[in-house]
């Protein structure tokens, strides 16, 4: 009874538990895999690190206002955030990593950094 390798479909020579024919093949079988189920997750990292960047450039000293046209223009996605910080007022900080920002009157933003 012949085995075929997971990931190039040649035939098995060696021991009878064996899947692959050499450590390439396992590894990108073993690639492929985590591809797939990293995707979704790779996705929104990248929206989320780009978000933070966005914040970081223009928020240089750590505390500092913007506008909503600003954020916008700069690409930043108001759907994705890390974490959200209530202060004792009520105040709602929502966070992309260690930047943050909170909404102001007629469209400003109080951007800032969270130093630890």
């Amino acid at each position: 009874m012949s085995k075929n390798c997971l990931d190039c479909g040649k035939p098995i020579i060696g021991r009878i538990d064996k899947k692959f024919c050499d450590d390439q093949c396992r590894s990108n079988y073993n690639n492929k895999i985590k591809n797939k189920n990293n995707s979704f997750i790779k996705s929104v990292n990248a929206i989320l690190l780009r978000n933070k960047r966005i914040l970081e450039k223009l928020n240089p000293e750590g505390k500092t206002k913007t506008t909503l046209e600003k954020l916008q223009k700069a690409g930043f996605n108001f759907s994705y955030h890390t974490h959200q910080f209530v202060t004792q007022k009520g105040s709602i900080y929502t966070f992309c990593y260690d930047y943050g920002y909170l909404p102001l009157e007629n469209n400003w933003y109080l951007l800032v950094r969270k130093v630890e």
